[in-house]
């Protein structure tokens, strides 16, 4: 099994690499704390498949185990959803002594990590994230939250886990879809800090779109490196850390204005051809290496274009997310495959207008 050390200025913890979930006794066992209970938080798809083997491991602790479930999707993270956690854990007996188990994709891992920052204003949790968006992005970094009147992730808290374990063999259980979702984060990742991974990410198309092990394996870890590195020097969000945000300034907005009828990473993935297409205007990235990334998303079989929203619409909306300062937008600006860097001036909003134009079918 192989492991990968986060190291924020709040907490370090391990990034455990495994194709089972054998070894996860023996990492809640390092923690070396004594635990009162268990509560496993997962969703109506993943629930099913893996929280009678995740009972398992936890059986020789010999503690109590709650399971918290909800219909799988985002329009259920939201706060009524963590109150019925709440309700449940004060019933079951929940502790500070409980260790709050994230077992899912994204949504999940946010949900229960913000439910473990609250709860008696603190317990431990561990992330154990099942989709390849989780895996490779959003379990890693400490960001915890909910979706608020429609809006993304606009209440939470940055509450790092003691350790993620991420057990390649469920990505096989992923909808074809789902698989390409996650790769709009991993080829994020290469074009805001490794062309050398890009470009092995455009050799090894139809291994990761076939789940090869070993290639997913090498995927998802190299991608958490490069997270990891990015965490370590910000982690929260103060500076570089935003350009994790490439794809999302415009993406998020497209996101909610299509009612989630996109899932977050087709929506990273068109967010990333508009941005691109604004660093191209401001005379940074080339039309060839644009097209270059362009091809590579779409090899992944997701969508550069966006239909049936108001240009107008998607501007007004990325002010009322989080990717702003001082009520000016921010963005994650390429200049070319694997560089990149935060927009610090305002940027003209006719080029704004013009780059989501461009995305528009």
């Amino acid at each position: 099994m192989n492991k990968l050390q986060v190291d924020t200025v709040s907490k370090s913890y391990p990034i455990f690499f495994s194709e089972s979930f054998l070894a996860l006794h023996d990492a809640i066992k390092d923690i070396n704390k004594s635990y009162s209970s268990f509560v496993i938080i997962s969703d109506s798809n993943v629930g099913p498949l893996y929280v009678k083997e995740i009972k398992d491991v936890l059986e020789p602790f010999q503690k109590n185990i709650l399971v918290c479930d909800f219909e799988a999707g985002e329009t259920s993270k939201h706060i009524g959803t963590i109150q019925s956690f709440y309700k449940d854990m004060i019933e079951f007996g929940a502790d500070r002594r409980t260790l709050v188990i994230a077992l899912g994709g994204g949504v999940v891992g946010d949900m229960a990590g913000f439910t473990a920052a609250t709860y008696m204003r603190g317990l431990d949790f561990v992330q154990v994230p099942t989709t390849l968006l989780s895996q490779v992005d959003s379990s890693v970094g400490g960001k915890t939250g909910i979706d608020f009147l429609g809006y993304k992730n606009l209440i939470g808290a940055f509450y790092q886990p003691e350790f993620v374990y991420i057990n390649v063999s469920t990505l096989v259980t992923l909808p074809d879809r789902e698989v390409s979702a996650g790769m709009g984060e991993v080829i994020k990742h290469g074009v805001i800090g490794d062309e050398l991974y890009f470009t092995y990410l455009e050799d090894h198309v139809d291994e990761i779109l076939g789940l090869d092990s070993q290639i997913m394996m090498e995927t998802i870890e190299w991608s958490c490196k490069i997270k990891k590195g990015i965490v370590d020097q910000d982690e929260k969000e103060e500076g570089i850390r935003g350009l994790l945000n490439f794809g999302h300034t415009f993406g998020h907005s497209i996101e909610r204005l299509k009612e989630f009828e996109l899932i977050h990473g087709e929506c990273v993935a068109v967010g990333m051809h508009g941005e691109l297409v604004l660093a191209s205007k401001l005379g940074l990235i080339t039309s060839q290496e644009v097209l270059r990334v362009l091809n590579l998303i779409q090899s992944y079989k997701l969508p550069i274009m966006i239909d049936g929203l108001n240009t107008e619409s998607i501007y007004q909306d990325m002010f009322k997310d989080k990717k702003t300062t001082d009520k000016k937008l921010v963005f994650a600006l390429i200049e070319k495959i694997g560089t990149s860097y935060l927009s610090k001036d305002t940027i003209d909003k006719t080029l704004i207008i013009e780059s989501i134009e461009e995305i528009m079918e």
